[in-house]
């Protein structure tokens, strides 16, 4: 039979949000802390901090059947928990480094008010080595008598189909020096019937940081192929498709673009590359992932500018603002480079985003926010995509057409057939592959 554990999760992030609630629905009684009140109160009443498909539902549906709970008294779910999740931020710093405070509060507040032993899940993605110092800042600082055993569980979740990932996972990851904490997180996970690696606590740490480093070279190759794509003539879109077909290689993460943003990727290269700083290793391939990817974004504001001219006073109609699309997070999107950058050379830029209008309006300033695609682009001189969100799919591109004052569509997510635009009346303008033009269009210069 299996066991419900007691669980509190501290934080309520993306990671601690999804995964307290995803562990209520898979039967365990869950305590999600905040130091936000407001934060609290919201998800006592129901209402998100964030934008995740079908979360709301499923937080609902656990708070009615009494399984999850969200407070602020840090104490006392300590005290009634056994299990105690740790998923607080961890913020990249100027220099690169982790900056672990967050953490660090969270481990002086267990110390503190624990009463009985307990099992650190660490799923903050932490420095190498950060299970050791816990334990020993634990065993410094807590009750003598008392046992902590932290283990190292990774997250690999996608904001955007985060509880998708939490109930069909590829592999759960587990890095424990003690036997029996790491087999009662395992059992814990048991009932989503993937195959759990156990490891050291050491190789579970870096295995987060890899899996991210790994992802984004994926990307950042693909971005530069595609440049090589456009000097050839070739189609990186059917070059990626050939190369995923490849079993070693495989088709993810292999979709040209302005490059990776988020809360992940950006912080975590930056976090390898300073970790191997740290060692004395210049990891040169990682930090050429990381230059590529800034550089792609600048090639963007370069490939609009010359795709419509001189900017200064035309009218830029952006669709598209968060880093991806069923989130509403900017956290170090390419909007937030793009549309500045834009902006500098003297456009006028008018933005739509389905999920993410409230941060933009305090990041993005002088921008116009739309409520609505089809004002967005009215009378805009070139129409530019940002994030790949299915509505602009499903827009009526014919009834956009007759709204432009120039048919000129720069997708910077390769959403669309370039021949399929062309035939809508647009010239359309893409990553990696040749630009098809309107019939009544001449291009603005010569390639």
């Amino acid at each position: 039979m299996r066991v419900a554990e007691r669980i509190s999760v501290i934080g309520t992030g993306y990671v601690g949000l999804v995964s307290g609630t995803c562990f209520a629905e898979m039967g365990h009684r869950v305590v999600c802390v905040d130091q936000d009140a407001r934060k609290i109160d919201g998800l006592l009443r129901g209402e998100m901090p964030i934008y995740e498909p079908g979360l709301q539902a499923l937080v609902a549906a656990n708070l009615e059947a009494g399984r999850l709970d969200f407070t602020c008294d840090v104490g006392k779910a300590i005290q009634q928990s056994d299990i105690i999740m740790v998923a607080v931020g961890t913020p990249a710093q100027p220099d690169g480094d982790v900056d672990m405070s967050q953490v660090k509060s969270v481990l002086h507040a267990i110390a503190a008010y624990a009463l009985s032993s307990k099992i650190i899940v660490m799923k903050s993605t932490v420095p190498v080595g950060t299970g050791g110092w816990a334990e020993n800042l634990l065993r410094n600082r807590a009750m003598p008598h008392l046992a902590f055993h932290v283990v190292s569980n990774p997250e690999f979740l996608r904001e955007g189909s985060a509880i998708q990932d939490t109930f069909h996972p590829d592999r759960i990851v587990i890095g424990s020096e003690h036997r029996e904490a790491g087999e009662r997180i395992a059992a814990m996970h048991a009932p989503l019937g993937a195959e759990v690696l156990h490891t050291d606590r050491e190789s579970a740490e870096l295995i987060k940081y890899a899996s991210n480093a790994f992802l984004a070279a994926k990307i950042s190759f693909i971005n530069e192929m595609a440049h090589v794509c456009e000097k050839v003539g070739a189609n990186v879109t059917l070059v990626a498709k050939g190369m995923g077909m490849d079993r070693r290689i495989g088709p993810h993460f292999l979709n040209a673009g302005i490059g990776y943003g988020g809360s992940c990727f950006p912080k975590d290269t930056q976090a390898q590359l300073k970790l191997a700083q740290n060692v004395d290793y210049d990891f040169k391939m990682l930090r050429a992932v990381i230059e590529v990817n800034q550089l792609q974004r600048q090639r963007f504001v370069v490939k609009i500018e010359e795709a419509a001219g001189p900017l200064d006073g035309k009218r830029i109609a952006v669709l598209g603002l968060a880093f991806k699309p069923n989130t509403d997070d900017l956290r170090d999107a390419p909007s937030l480079d793009i549309i500045p950058a834009l902006q500098e050379r003297g456009a006028v830029v008018s933005a739509y985003d389905p999920a993410a209008l409230t941060q933009a309006a305090a990041r993005l300033p002088g921008v116009s926010l739309c409520t609505d695609p089809y004002a967005t682009v009215y009378e805009a001189d070139a129409v530019v995509i940002l994030t790949e969100w299915s509505e602009f799919r499903q827009m009526n591109w014919r009834l956009a057409r007759c709204l432009v004052n120039t048919p000129l569509l720069i997708d910077g997510r390769n959403m669309f057939e370039p021949e399929a635009m062309r035939e809508l009346g647009f010239t359309y303008v893409s990553v990696g592959r040749q630009t098809a033009y309107a019939e009544d269009t001449q291009p603005i210069r010569s390639t």
